[in-house]
């Protein structure tokens, strides 16, 4: 009785919560996916067209671009991001002072807008007034002066130092909690048993917080695939399409062409393709833990 009791707790605890996430999330992912049947721009009645959108999202190469700059933003994040963030983690876990500086400096990012970081670096950026170009100048390096923004060639790859800025210090936060929640005596066993430095990190601290690295992982893939503020504020997925994301082309196929129903089809690819992506990770991580 006592247990049923419980179990009727923790379902009326839950209901509200799992209510709203139907209601708000769930319920407008199905009625996308439906929407992606009709041929609908917005207003007047929408026609039935069966798999038309899906099939053009398969062969618009607009959408494949998109997802490779997607994916080079998901790489970006998972092999740049979290490695920078764990190394400030290790390096400020046991220095109180700059622990307290450096873990306030790197987190400020996240309280941001992401409009005002955008604007921030299109200044940095900026040609004439930027000072990156600027500092080039001013070191001698001129001759690699660039049209950061405008080059179609480098503008994704541009995108990536303030992605990571926007991001590391959510995942140090992360990591210093990790680490904290590791006993000492745990520590104290390495040193005795003569593990220390990077050996002490690959066979003690690393397999203590896999689990959480796991979790900034998925976080990474998410968090990537649905990027979409910053990039939008900064080249608005230009210059032709260079810098175009899954949900920008979206969002300008649906509010700036008026086809809500491939906008629709879109916005369904993405959540499948983040399933997927998401999967696969956990099913890679998974194993690697299972084999340490």
């Amino acid at each position: 009785m006592k247990t049923l009791n419980m179990r009727r707790f923790i379902v009326m605890g839950l209901l509200p919560s799992i209510l709203i996430y139907t209601l708000f999330v769930f319920v407008p992912v199905i009625w996308s996916a439906y929407y992606g049947f009709f041929e609908w721009k917005g207003i007047g009645e929408a026609k039935f067209i069966g798999l038309k959108n899906y099939v053009e999202v398969i062969h618009d190469t607009i959408f494949w671009r998109a997802l490779k700059n997607n994916i080079i933003f998901v790489l970006a994040s998972v092999f740049g991001q979290l490695p920078l963030a764990l190394i400030l983690a290790i390096v400020l876990f046991k220095n109180n002072f700059l622990q307290r500086f450096l873990r306030s400096a790197v987190f400020m990012p996240m309280v941001m807008s992401s409009v005002v970081i955008g604007m921030i670096w299109q200044y940095i950026y900026h040609p004439q007034i930027g000072i990156l170009n600027f500092l080039l100048d001013y070191l001698g390096l001129g001759s690699l002066k660039m049209q950061w923004l405008s080059d179609s060639n480098i503008a994704i790859y541009s995108l990536i130092p303030p992605l990571t800025w926007s991001f590391v210090g959510l995942y140090l936060i992360i990591f210093i909690s990790a680490l904290q929640n590791i006993p000492g005596e745990i520590h104290d066993a390495a040193l005795i048993d003569g593990a220390t430095g990077p050996r002490k990190m690959i066979s003690v601290t690393l397999p203590m917080i896999w689990t959480t690295i796991q979790v900034a992982i998925v976080l990474c893939i998410s968090g990537s695939l649905k990027s979409f503020d910053l990039v939008y504020v900064m080249t608005k997925g230009g210059p032709a399409h260079a810098t175009e994301l899954l949900a920008t082309y979206m969002y300008n196929s649906t509010f700036s062409s008026y086809r809500y129903g491939y906008g629709s089809a879109i916005s369904t690819s993405i959540i499948i393709l983040s399933l997927l992506f998401i999967g696969t990770s956990q099913w890679l991580t998974s194993r690697k833990s299972k084999n340490a």
